[in-house]
């Protein structure tokens, strides 16, 4: 499966998918792209974001990549990593144009 992570994420998220496919928008170059134009350039199974406005901004029928909307305090690794087994699974079930979110709090 290929994964692409959005410049607003901890790029250390692509620790969730050791066996996937996995870029950042940096890693593509492509951080500095607007999403409007970055939609169209994606080519990938999954787009992983924090920006909870992606799936109000977007046609979602005309995408070709499902989106999961990641949830967390702090945009820290260690917010990231408890979240690791729910990631992985709305990646594997996410469907081109549906939006799945994800959540969680650490606590301490």
């Amino acid at each position: 499966m290929r994964v692409v992570i959005d410049a607003s994420i901890d790029p250390r998220l692509v620790e969730a998918f050791p066996q996937d496919d996995v870029r950042t928008l940096f890693d593509l170059g492509w951080q500095h792209l607007k999403d409007n134009v970055l939609v169209k350039q994606l080519e990938c199974h999954v787009f992983v974001t924090a920006d909870r406005g992606f799936e109000h901004q977007h046609n979602l029928k005309s995408l070709s990549f499902g989106i999961v909307v990641v949830h967390v305090e702090r945009n820290k690794i260690a917010f990231y990593r408890p979240l690791f087994p729910q990631l992985r699974s709305a990646a594997a079930t996410v469907r081109p144009g549906q939006v799945v979110h994800v959540s969680g709090r650490v606590a301490g």
